[in-house]
């Protein structure tokens, strides 16, 4: 007797989800009785820890903050990661106690934002064994991207400019400097043009440029579970160039400029807490799961 598949849950149904049309439950798999280790877990490369501080907008003595390679649909979205090694629940008290500093400050950079109404702050973890915590921008006065689904609706809404994109990445590393670190992201160059200029229309150009599919939160986070090896018969009918696909889906990291100050660290992140016995920093870069 087959199983009768289950009903369309009512959140369906909710302004916020963003389909709508005739829609069916996916069968659910069984349960495996051993999970494949996360990146960074066993022999499993960090992408974290191989990442340069060039490949962040800001860094500190024991955590960064990075983004997207590239603006999407929502204001911005950052990623906070410590340098260790450390998953949530390894986290010593001196770290976890300044993760909480770390997180509100992070929130209120990117609050401060123009055209941002809230602050999402998720931590899934089903794809790297390195702490990060990922901070999503909801739009002032777009309510149907209230709540759960903000992070779906970052795929499917049209990526904001460059340039905005770039003054607000500067405007959080700033705001970060403000209490210690080294702020990495730049400001967008200003294009100066001649007065001579400005009354002749610039030249259209005739090459139309292949529009580029801008990675979704989920997507970048490495959050979607890796497909299980194609056995040898099947190969055959795999669909061409589904590496390729899930290649491009994994964001690069921007590069700014690599130059250090010579203090580093995050003074007086956590006032009234001793420092001694800190544990170290360990090395460390993005990670995208």
């Amino acid at each position: 007797m087959q199983d009768t598949p289950p009903s369309v849950p009512d959140f369906t149904q909710w302004p916020s989800f963003p389909f709508e049309g005739e829609l069916r439950v996916k069968q659910l798999d069984d349960p495996v009785p051993v999970e494949p280790p996360r990146r960074g877990e066993e022999d499993r490369e960090c992408t974290a820890c191989n990442a340069p501080d060039e490949a962040y907008i800001w860094v500190g003595e024991r955590w960064r903050v990075r983004t997207m390679d590239r603006p999407t649909g929502l204001p911005m979205v950052l990623i906070l990661e410590s340098r260790s090694h450390l998953d949530l629940g390894d986290l010593p008290n001196l770290l976890a106690a300044e993760l909480g500093v770390m997180t509100v400050r992070l929130e209120r950079a990117i609050r401060s934002l123009d055209g941002v109404a809230r602050v999402h702050v998720n931590r899934w973890g089903d794809g790297s064994a390195h702490l990060h915590m990922w901070f999503l921008a909801r739009p002032y006065g777009r309510l149907q991207l209230r709540g759960t689904f903000l992070s779906l609706w970052d795929s499917i809404l049209p990526p904001i400019s460059e340039e905005q994109w770039r003054e607000n990445l500067a405007m959080v590393a700033a705001w970060l400097a403000e209490f210690g670190g080294r702020p990495l992201a730049e400001p967008p160059r200003i294009r100066w043009q001649a007065p001579s200029s400005l009354s002749s229309p610039p030249p259209t150009s005739t090459i139309e440029e292949p529009d580029e599919e801008t990675a979704s939160v989920i997507e970048a986070a490495d959050e979607i579970p890796e497909a299980e090896p194609v056995a040898a018969e099947d190969t055959d009918e795999a669909a061409p160039g589904r590496a390729d696909d899930e290649a491009s889906a994994t964001p690069r990291a921007q590069t700014p400029d690599d130059e250090h100050r010579d203090e580093g660290g995050e003074p007086g992140i956590i006032d009234d807490m001793p420092t001694a016995g800190d544990g170290g920093t360990g090395a460390a870069g993005p990670t995208r799961e």
